[in-house]
């Protein structure tokens, strides 16, 4: 039974024991550019893209806080790159699927931090304001994309502060990737 995924790099990643040295950031931001967020279903010439969502919990997470630490941004970054290989499950059926598939995720999120430089396990700190920032970004994602209307997004995401004025749009691929990467090398040079 073949058990990894050979990616554009040339890199075989062994998905049931994932090296970090077998991790390339071109392929990650490539993958999580062509995943689409909330299945597909999302209005826009393009489906709103996992870079773009992690671009944006990036710059929620770091406008939530002041002196975010840059590995924490970082992480933020990254918090679904494990998804450039196992795709963008929404939240019900990962909890239909169980606990097999979240150590599958987590052993993969940890290969990835250790792969560019990061503590493969945060502080609970850190955890907290990542998953804060991406239920606001889920919230803006679902009434201006996914055809919420606000009371109910309020309802399963919460209301999220000071995010009144992001406005967001779905982009190619091709865009998606390069901003994703451009955030990546500038908070790379500050780590």
């Amino acid at each position: 039974m073949r058990a990894w995924q050979r990616m554009l790099s040339g890199r075989r990643l062994n998905l049931l024991d994932p090296s970090p040295l077998d991790i390339e950031i071109e392929d990650i931001a490539h993958g999580l550019s062509r995943v689409a967020r909330w299945n597909g279903q999302t209005s826009g010439n393009w489906a709103y893209s996992v870079a773009q969502h992690c671009v944006l919990v990036e710059t929620l997470t770091t406008h939530s806080r002041k002196n975010v630490p840059n590995s924490w941004r970082m992480a933020a970054l990254l918090h679904d790159a494990a998804e450039y290989v196992i795709g963008d499950l929404i939240s019900p059926f990962k909890t239909a699927v169980g606990l097999d598939y979240k150590s599958f995720e987590r052993n993969l999120q940890s290969a990835i931090h250790i792969r560019v430089g990061i503590p493969a396990q945060l502080p609970k700190t850190a955890q907290a304001l990542i998953k804060r920032a991406d239920r606001a970004s889920a919230f803006l994602e679902a009434t201006q994309l996914a055809g919420f209307e606000t009371a109910e997004a309020q309802k399963i995401f919460g209301n999220p502060l000071g995010v009144e004025e992001i406005t967001l749009e779905t982009k190619p691929p091709s865009k998606a990737k390069a901003e994703f990467l451009t955030c990546f090398k500038q908070l790379s040079a500050m780590l």
